[in-house]
């Protein structure tokens, strides 16, 4: 048996795994256990060791707020990173960082979803990233940064600047990407000025417009602590057991509907603990931020789904049962003020009750915000590039259609994972073979070069790539919402909805 490759990283020695052409290296801890005197402080060095550690297996997950929890390896070292790499001793790959999504509140780098062997096979060096989510890493806190989430992957891209060129990759020809609270994530690192000199280039797919102002995200915290029967600073939540933690914003996300009047958009979208706009870690949102010219621009690559919001519906079973007062509901609180739920319904006269409380949810949570994304990005200087996937699930009798979370099997080459299976069958259909081959290799090529496949976005044409069984670059295809959407990036979600 053939021994088993190691690595010197500026801690210690790592031993990895050969994997088919591949090497993996597992469960690599790029910052201390946030435990102990360290929970809910700002991410530490990684303490050296000796001898070599084995790099095997995914780091233990932190606290998932989740209402079901998926089994996970035992352990308090929650800040960690995997690397695979098609070849340790080469030199100068191009490198991808991927940070994992779930509304903030899930973040899970071992789903067999982001298995990276495809893109390894393709060249590229890809790390992912376990960081804290839910409370422990967003819950705006008496004595703690805000932010903490956004602080750790800061903390593990400098590792890889410390650390991947010893596995073959090009610290110079890094790409930060993410899908949903990943991609959010990744919209914020843009803004950031400890993070910019960190990465080249980005990529996000469905950019959430979910961030709380400072004043929400105390009065959420502070009912969080009402449920703890404690205080709200980072001294009284440490003494509550993480889990028991992450398990009472679970159960604070179910009661969001008891919220709805002091607590507004965020009540409706049902996340309870998102990134806050601080003015310390985050300064503003990344929209403000790059259109303002306070953030300079990227070679960014951003796209989102057709049927964002189909997703939910389906899962939640609601498809097919939302009324008038639902569609006027989220048209009130979700459109743009003023004059949003108007202009939806004079671009929609015919649409049902369920189409107009679709777009608007599908517009405001995830196609709005990458879009706008985008063309801030261009503004600011950058290149953007634009895409939306048009390519249905065939599953549940095709109701998924393009909905949320449809692409990153595609992207990862992985429609054999469970997550795949379930959106794309056993067999998946020629269409979505050649739809996964194109958008696999347009990642490959714009982390490599800065360039797709197809021509920059630009506001006066607009060109962008619909990724479909016949995919083609057309003008922007959500016509209608981008000019209602004009000119009116996402708020952050307030107290005070009238001035939201």
């Amino acid at each position: 048996m053939s021994e088993q490759p190691r690595v010197r990283t500026t801690e210690g020695v790592v031993e990895g795994r050969r994997r088919g052409g591949q090497v993996a290296f597992r469960g690599i801890p790029y910052a201390q256990p946030p435990v102990g005197r360290l929970r809910f402080a700002a991410p530490a060095p990684p303490r050296p060791w000796e001898g070599t550690r084995q790099a095997a297996r995914f780091g233990p997950l932190g606290p998932q707020s989740v209402p079901v929890r998926a089994p996970s390896a035992k352990g308090t070292d929650w800040l960690t990173l995997n690397v695979c790499t098609p070849d340790p001793s080469a030199a100068g790959l191009p490198v991808l960082v991927w940070f994992p999504g779930g509304g903030y509140m899930t973040a899970d780098s071992s789903d067999p979803m982001y298995d990276p062997t495809a893109l390894a096979e393709a060249g590229l060096v890809v790390v992912s990233v376990n960081y804290r989510v839910g409370a422990e890493g967003f819950a705006l806190l008496d004595g703690a940064p805000p932010n903490r989430g956004f602080l750790d992957q800061i903390a593990a891209l400098h590792w890889v600047q410390r650390n991947i060129a010893r596995f073959g990759g090009d610290p110079d020809l890094v790409t930060v990407a993410g899908q949903s609270a990943g991609a959010g994530s990744v919209a914020a690192l843009l803004t950031m000025k400890p993070a910019r000199p960190l990465f080249r280039r980005a990529i996000t797919h469905s950019v959430p417009g979910f961030h709380c102002t400072p004043a929400l995200a105390r009065q959420v915290a502070a009912a969080l602590a009402d449920r703890l029967g404690t205080a709200p600073t980072a001294e009284a939540f440490g003494d509550i057991a993480p889990q028991r933690l992450a398990d009472e914003v679970t159960a604070l996300g179910a009661d969001l509907p008891r919220h709805q009047q002091s607590w507004g958009r965020l009540a409706h979208v049902g996340i309870a603990v998102c990134p806050v706009v601080d003015g310390e870690v985050l300064g503003e949102t990344p929209w403000t931020a790059l259109s303002s010219g306070r953030a300079s621009g990227i070679e960014l690559l951003a796209g989102h789904m057709r049927d964002e919001f189909r997703l939910f519906s389906v899962m939640t079973g609601r498809r097919g049962t939302f009324t008038d007062e639902d569609a006027r509901t989220a048209l009130d609180l979700l459109a743009p003020a003023p004059g949003g739920p108007d202009a939806y319904r004079a671009a929609h006269p015919r649409a049902t009750p369920e189409e107009l409380l679709e777009t608007v949810f599908s517009d405001a949570t995830f196609r709005m915000p990458s879009l706008l994304l985008a063309e801030a990005n261009a503004t600011a200087g950058g290149s953007s590039y634009l895409f939306e996937l048009g390519l249905a699930s065939p599953a549940l009798g095709g109701s998924l259609g393009a909905c949320h979370s449809l692409d990153v099997p595609l992207a990862f080459g992985t429609m054999d994972s469970p997550i795949g299976k379930q959106l794309f069958g056993d067999q998946p259909p020629p269409e979505a073979v050649a739809v996964s081959r194109e958008l696999r290799q347009a990642w490959v090529r714009f982390v490599t070069t800065g360039d797709p496949g197809w021509p920059a976005y630009h506001p006066d044409q607009q060109l962008t790539r619909i990724l479909a069984a016949e995919s083609q670059t057309v003008p922007y295809p959500e016509h209608t919402s981008r000019r209602i959407w004009a000119g009116r990036p996402p708020a952050p979600f307030d107290l005070d909805l009238t001035e939201s």
